[in-house]
This record gives C-alpha cells, structure tokens and sequence, in this order.
C-alpha cells in the first residue's frame, strides 16, 4: 500500500550546468560579424566560460564543491579526459583550440578569476577590481584577438574594453550579487570614504552617498572606454572590428543609461531602441577607422 506521507525525493543533479546562452548575454556573442567558420569556435569558448562563470556564482554550492568543479573543467580542458557529462564543454573547447591553434592560456585564466569568486573574494581597490578583470574579462579579448589573426598591438585596448564591460555588469548586479551570493565587486575602500557599510547594497535605493559610489565607478569605467577607443583602428579583420566597435558603443550606451538610472531598484539594461542606436554609431566608427 502507497505510503502518501512520504514526500517524493529531489531528482539528484549530475552535474553543474549554465543557466543560460549566448543569447541572454548583454553584448553580442558570435554575431554575424564574425565569420562563419570561426562562430562554432566562439561559441565554444563562451559555453566553457559560461558553465566555470555558473558554477562560481551558484548559491547552492560549497566553496569547496566549486573549486572542485573547476579543476575537473581544467583538468578536462588540458587533458581531454571527461569522467562526467557536465564536462562536454571543456572537451569541445579542447577540440576547437587543436583545430584553430588557439591557445588553452585565455581560457584557464579565466578560471583563475573564477576560483577568487568561488571563496567569496572581494575587491578593496580600483587596482583590485582592475587584477580581478585581468582574468575574468580580458582573456576573452584576448582570445578573440589570437582567434582572428592579430597581432599584439591591439591588446591594451582589448584589454580596457574588457575591463569596462565586466564593471559596467558589475554594477548592473550590484545588489543581486550582494544579498544573493555576499559578494561585493564595487571597491570597498570607496565604502569607507563615503562613510557608509557596504550592507548598504542590501536598500532597494540608493542614497547620495551610494549613488557617488557608483559615479565613481561609472567615471572610472569611463576612462576605460577612453582608452578602448582606439580598439577598432588597431584591428585588422574586418568583422572583429565591426564587432570592436559595435560593442565599444553599447558600452558607452550602457555606461551613460547607468549614469541616469538607479541600479539598486532595478537591473539598468539597454532598450531595443538603445541597442539599434548603439549598433548604428558603432558601424559608422568601424568604417572611418578602416
């Protein structure tokens, strides 16, 4: 006879997955920019990027599980030995970098940035934050970059325009980061100079005092984009550069909705109307830098 009193148990997770696609992303992944041939390569990257970026941000998991997590995902990425399903995504990139000649060193990077989130690490400077994009946003200029045939000299910028959009989605979640994973991006000297805890993320808005904090981080950023601007000009394949250049002026849309909107009330995105605008200004840039 049927026992109604006991509850049905959960079905057990094989493994970490992403909890979403390329096409959720705030900026353009493979596009129709980038050429035909090399858009599974892209894809391939950000799917293994993804699943390290989820596993670090899951709530429901140890510190010590998502470090484990992410050495199977290296370990499987160097070695090309899968013991489990959830691993499909290191062995394709795998398979995509002997095929282009990219190397391994963008992606395992990154996986450095993420191990600092899995324990919870916060950054307590603009210099912290910036060591932190060094990992965790740079390598995927990087990668790009050697992917299209680049040289060396458009690195720097890459690396300014990477930085910037991982502190511009910093700030998009700046409240969901803190009162769902306790993680703090935005520098928490900046904090203490304003006075105030940085509990404060945990207010539905944002006072004088919080909202200088995140003008100073827009200005900063803002600087970053400066820097960035040169991107286009310094790359040589024409659909990279399109994409540099569409993707520098949804920055700056981004940076600039940001500066008007408080994003402790609600996550500040881009509006179709936005995106088209943005897009259309950043083709007109890639051609006068051709």
């Amino acid at each position: 006879m049927t026992d109604f009193n006991i509850a049905p148990t959960k079905p057990r997770k094989t493994g970490p997955v992403a909890r979403k696609d390329e096409t959720g992303e705030n900026f353009p992944v493979a596009s129709r920019l980038i050429p035909k041939h090399l858009r599974p390569h892209v894809i391939a990257f950000y799917r293994f990027v993804r699943l390290a970026d989820d596993i670090a941000d899951d709530p429901d998991l140890e510190p010590e599980t998502k470090l484990a997590y992410l050495e199977a995902l290296e370990r499987t990425l160097t070695s090309g030995q899968a013991k489990h399903a959830y691993l499909k995504p290191a062995t394709e990139l795998r398979e995509s970098l002997q095929k282009t000649g990219v190397s391994d060193r963008h992606a395992r990077q990154v996986l450095r940035a993420f191990r600092r989130d899995a324990v919870g690490a916060r950054c307590h400077s603009w210099s912290d934050l910036l060591l932190y994009c060094r990992f965790s946003a740079n390598p995927v200029g990087r990668y790009l970059l050697e992917l299209h045939g680049e040289g060396v000299a458009a690195g720097p910028a890459s690396d300014a325009l990477c930085s910037a959009l991982q502190v511009l989605n910093h700030l998009q979640d700046a409240r969901e980061d803190w009162t769902q994973l306790g993680r703090c991006y935005i520098p928490l000297v900046w904090f203490d100079d304003a006075g105030i805890s940085v509990e404060r993320l945990v207010e539905g808005e944002s006072d004088v005092r919080m909202r200088a904090i995140f003008d100073q981080a827009l200005e900063h950023t803002d600087r970053l984009l400066e820097r960035a601007a040169a991107l286009p000009g310094l790359i040589q394949h024409r659909g990279l550069r399109m994409e540099a250049a569409v993707i520098l002026s949804l920055a700056e849309s981004l940076s600039k909705r940001l500066k008007a909107r408080d994003p402790m009330k609600a996550k500040v995105t881009l509006r179709a109307h936005h995106k088209l605008a943005a897009v259309a200004r950043g083709l007109a840039r890639s051609f006068s830098a051709a």
